[in-house]
């Protein structure tokens, strides 16, 4: 891979970590409903206009934009409201990678494959980090918390198996699109459970701080972000640009370190080093064989 291309992947990773920070900075003012709504409403507007709709059903591209906009970062943005969030951005960074575990089980279930014993190891030592997480309760996560991420990582491993239904497309055209299903339930929900009165008080409130949080929601983290990851997964190998997504809770850990003052006690790094190591046991042990192919087809040459 080109240098300039992993300096692009890695700014995605980077943005994608420091993402949860901006959240919370941004629910210091916004209701999480009201928040959720104009991050989708930004990344719509005006790139729908500019982008041609990929050729698929209507109903796949709803279904995928009700799982992420409701299921995914609903579940998130409530998780992670107000001064006594139910869970920390550094820890919300890092439990909602089981994503990762929940696609694989769903994936499973579809091609009625066996798990393999990596799999299973690598399965064991994420739910130990998540137990680690779930028996401290200094603040960093309530069990409530916990369980609103992982149905938010649940709910982004089923638009996941919606999004390869898709196959091949534009995915920035993909992101923008089915963002239009994710806004109108996101400000219906906001209206019932938040209130015209509180959404209105929240945009009074709503300082340049606030809109460059939205902002950076929709722009930085949809449009550029899933934007360039699908450019780099059209010109290089999944193997060789999926395994950086390990780095977004290492990001996100340390920018919630770095800005809210986020503790790292050592339960906090147990958990962090149990989850990331299912995760690149899960990723990077299928690399194997490739590895040693190409290095024998090198040697041979």
């Amino acid at each position: 891979m080109p240098f300039k291309h992993f300096l692009l992947a890695l700014a995605v990773v980077a943005i994608w970590g420091s993402n949860f920070v901006v959240i919370r900075l941004g629910l210091n003012t916004l209701p999480p409903l009201l928040f959720a709504t104009l991050r989708f409403a930004f990344a719509v507007l005006p790139a729908i206009f500019f982008l041609k709709k990929p050729d698929l059903p209507w109903r796949l591209l709803a279904s995928y934009g009700l799982l992420i906009g409701v299921g995914q970062f609903g579940l998130l943005f409530l998780a992670m409201r107000g001064p006594n969030a139910a869970i920390s951005p550094g820890l919300a960074s890092l439990v909602i990678q089981t994503q990762v575990f929940f696609t694989l089980m769903l994936a499973m279930r579809v091609t009625r494959e066996m798990v393999k014993p990596y799999q299973w190891l690598a399965l064991l030592l994420a739910a130990a980090g998540i137990g680690v997480i779930a028996s401290h309760t200094d603040g960093s996560a309530t069990p409530l918390g916990l369980v609103m991420i992982l149905l938010a990582a649940f709910s982004w491993a089923c638009a996941n198996m919606v999004g390869k239904r898709a196959g091949r497309v534009n995915m920035l055209a993909f992101m923008v699109w089915t963002s239009v299903f994710a806004v109108p339930p996101l400000l219906v929900l906001s209206l019932m459970i938040e209130g015209p009165a509180l959404m209105a008080q929240g945009l009074a409130h709503a300082d340049a701080l606030t809109w460059a949080a939205v902002l950076w929601q929709a722009v930085g983290n949809t449009l550029f972000g899933y934007g360039v990851w699908g450019w780099l997964l059209a010109r290089h190998a999944p193997a060789t640009i999926v395994p950086m997504a390990l780095l977004v809770p290492i990001f996100g850990m340390s920018t919630a370190a770095w800005v809210l003052g986020e503790s790292l006690p050592g339960w906090k790094l147990l958990a962090a080093g149990l989850v990331l190591g299912g995760l690149a046991l899960n990723l990077l042990w299928p690399l194997r064989p490739w590895r040693a192919a190409v290095q024998l087809e090198g040697a041979s040459k």
